[in-house]
């Protein structure tokens, strides 16, 4: 054999082993290609799952209510307090007609009311419930609730359907109205306050004008009262305040207030009242209920009150000026109680 056949030989071995190299890399790097390909797609797939999850988590956990729905008005999503709430548990829920599940009632005509979901999808827009609207349960029961729905898109933007996010709303209602309550009512007594005293004397007052009525307003102090606290404590003087509150509102009218004005202090509004004499009539009976002997810790213990009388209009037009001849009334009356028991303008 030649060698420059053997050298020929050795040159196309060369270039075949090159060539194999090459090929075996470019096998390589496309396994390697594929391999981060499929490991990039596992991670995407384990990111959105994760982001499934959490979103799920999130949303059983937060205290509102969720539940979405597709364009034709099927259950495709309930969060835990939305099963809580309505009665129906996710899977018994799922693929359901809303109004099914989620069947809310106008507390008046006793009616189904619009769902707001399908005004979202139809408006393709953040719309709420109709206040006070009642959801009635799968066991029959009812929810006041308050809700906000919002259509969700494709992306190409056609609406594919609706999240409603909706809750309780019994405490929250109940914390106002007791909030409420406590700003016009005394802490103690229970009593309407000064600041509920003054809105009734104003409605009165503006009645009074258009019936051509009288108003009557008393001013009640209650003579000597800190030595009650003095002698048997503040727990036991506020046990006999509230006792003799109940005696003031057993004097008058249902349409009348007593209100306590501070400390030992109330003010009894009587509203349109024919004659002054009635007025002063209720005073002798306000008179009598206090002075009734009470027994604190096994004692006997009587207390008595000063009244002053003012009537609209006589004695003034307005809520400041009615007070102040009130109370000037009350002062008048401590200091002649012994001859004449009651103090009048």
């Amino acid at each position: 054999m030649s060698r420059s056949y053997q050298r020929t030989e050795r040159v196309v071995k060369a270039r075949e082993d090159t060539r194999y190299r090459l090929r075996s890399i470019h096998s390589i790097e496309s396994i390697s290609e594929r391999l981060r390909i499929e490991q990039a797609r596992q991670a995407a797939g384990e990111r959105r799952h994760l982001e499934k999850q959490q979103a799920r988590v999130v949303l059983d956990l937060i205290g509102d209510a969720v539940l979405g729905i597709d364009v034709d008005g099927k259950v495709n999503y309930i969060n835990a307090m939305a099963e809580k709430l309505t009665g129906w548990a996710r899977h018994e829920a799922l693929h359901q007609p809303v109004e099914r599940v989620f069947s809310i009632i106008d507390p008046v005509s006793r009616k189904p009311a619009e769902f707001s979901g399908q005004r979202a999808i139809s408006q393709d827009a953040k719309v709420g419930l109709a206040a006070r609207s009642l959801l009635v349960r799968r066991d029959g029961s009812e929810v006041a609730i308050e809700d906000t729905a919002a259509p969700v898109h494709h992306r190409s933007g056609q609406v594919a359907g609706a999240v409603v996010v909706f809750h309780d709303v019994r405490f929250s209602r109940a914390t106002a109205a007791k909030m409420a309550h406590q700003a016009q009512h005394d802490w103690l007594t229970g009593l309407p306050n000064r600041a509920a005293l003054a809105n009734r004397l104003t409605q009165a007052l503006a009645l009074a004008r258009r019936h051509d009525k009288q108003v009557g307003l008393l001013f009640v102090d209650l003579d000597n009262f800190k030595q009650v606290n003095d002698t048997f404590g503040h727990d036991r003087g506020d046990q006999l305040l509230k006792t003799l509150a109940r005696r003031l509102v057993d004097c008058v009218r249902e349409t009348d207030t007593v209100s306590r004005y501070g400390g030992d202090e109330f003010v009894v509004l009587l509203s349109e009242i024919e004659q002054p004499e009635h007025a002063h009539l209720v005073a002798r009976k306000l008179r009598e209920a206090v002075s009734c002997e009470q027994l604190l810790d096994g004692h006997s213990v009587q207390v008595s009150a000063s009244i002053g009388v003012s009537i609209y209009p006589d004695h003034g037009g307005d809520i400041e000026i009615l007070l102040k001849n009130a109370d000037r009334a009350m002062y008048k009356d401590k200091a002649r109680k012994a001859i004449n028991g009651l103090g009048i303008l």
